[in-house]
């Protein structure tokens, strides 16, 4: 079997453009993935041509070599958007094994550890202010978000439709708007000094008590801060939130030895490390004992290479949560990636996408009781309905 075909295709996500990768074979089976091509300013559909004219001729269904092979070829610049664009080719390859073989991907692996992974609400209440608002309010018709009340009550929502987690970003209320916080890594103002007023300090701690009251005590509860802050901001920040019981504190930095610091002198357990590529960059974070719990973007890293890292981490006693902030498609790749991790914290879910991206695939996961149930279909029990997609065209980037 051998790859002949590598396409990629686009459709209407409502704030967002969903990227999604089809490989086909000269023996018929295609393998499908899904990626960002909208996430940074850089798109990667060009790196994922550039790598297809090495892929084509290799067999799918040996995805380590696959893998590997096209990492090689990127050395020289390694890491960031070579290594995604290898990824979302990997990613497809797994898919179109698994159906070769009759198996679901979880199989290969090393099979499922449990039948329902556990997950949890991301960006809950915080997404629907900002540049998304009139999405979720014109199109979704969610009620607008105007106040903190407002802000949890989305949170209250979520545990009525039997979430057992949720996780958050700062939202400010000090102006005529409310404002999703900078994480840092958009340009914006503020994001290049990386501070807080103590006042801001202080509106996150009202945030976080105000989620704590809407949840309750038994609700997992989690707050992204991304590249926002440097060790000084996230330590103080970490110290302030410690009577409020969360799940996990959620920051990145390139620095091991600031991530580590940061864990030693907090009682809030710290979760990172979503934006690494590749083993190699996450052995010092793990060496060093860095995080409480390893996140890890399977859409990033491809599946099996996340699996490796996954793996890395267990030896360390060192939780893994899949990073999966996109659609359905993503879900199954990493709800596959959960289901065979010894070492499964949690999984983390957007919940409220534009309901029609569902259409596009031929079975979309479902979520019972804050849970996905495994699936036991070849490869990653999906199919993309290409109708679907053409019916939706992307508006915009």
């Amino acid at each position: 079997m051998k790859i002949v075909d590598v396409q990629s295709l686009h459709a209407d996500g409502g704030y967002r453009v969903c990227s999604y990768l089809k490989v086909t074979t000269d023996e018929g089976l295609v393998g499908w993935s899904e990626y960002y091509d909208s996430f940074a300013l850089t798109r990667i559909d060009p790196l994922i041509q550039d790598l297809a004219r090495a892929a084509i001729g290799m067999d799918p269904r040996q995805f380590g070599r696959v893998s590997e092979s096209l990492l090689a070829t990127t050395r020289l610049s390694a890491g960031g958007l070579a290594h995604q664009a290898v990824a979302a080719i990997e990613n497809a390859c797994l898919d179109i094994a698994g159906k070769a073989a009759g198996l679901p991907v979880h199989t290969l692996l090393g099979g499922p550890l449990r039948d329902r992974v556990p997950v949890y609400w991301t960006h809950c209440g915080s997404f629907r202010v900002g540049p998304r608002k009139r999405f979720y309010t014109e199109v979704l018709g969610c009620p607008p978000v105007r106040t903190l009340q407002d802000l949890a009550d989305v949170a209250r929502q979520a545990v009525a439709q039997g979430y057992r987690a949720v996780k958050t970003n700062p939202v400010f209320f000090d102006g005529e708007e409310p404002t999703f916080f900078n994480g840092g890594f958009r340009i914006a103002p503020g994001f290049l000094d990386r501070s807080l007023s103590d006042r801001q300090v202080g509106a996150i701690v009202e945030q976080m008590t105000a989620y704590r009251e809407a949840v309750g005590p038994d609700v997992g509860l989690m707050l992204d801060l991304s590249f926002s802050q440097r060790t000084e901001g996230y330590l103080r920040i970490a110290q302030r939130l410690e009577p409020l019981n969360l799940s996990w504190l959620e920051l990145d930095t390139p620095d091991p030895q600031a991530l580590a610091l940061i864990r030693r002198h907090t009682r809030v357990p710290i979760a990172s490390l979503e934006s690494l590529h590749g083993i190699g960059q996450y052995r010092p974070f793990i060496d060093q004992q860095t995080v409480d719990t390893c996140i890890v973007d399977p859409m990033w890293n491809g599946v099996w290479q996340s699996a490796r890292i996954a793996a890395f981490a267990d030896a360390y006693e060192t939780t893994m949560a899949p990073h999966n902030p996109v659609g359905a498609l993503g879900s199954l790749m990493s709800l596959h990636l959960s289901a065979a991790a010894p070492n499964l914290r949690i999984m983390e879910l957007r919940v409220d996408e534009a309901p029609w991206t569902r259409d596009f695939l031929t079975h979309p996961p479902e979520v019972v009781d804050g849970a996905m149930r495994v699936p036991d279909r070849p490869g990653w029990g999906s199919d993309l309905d290409e109708d679907a997609l053409r019916a939706r065209p992307p508006r915009g980037r």
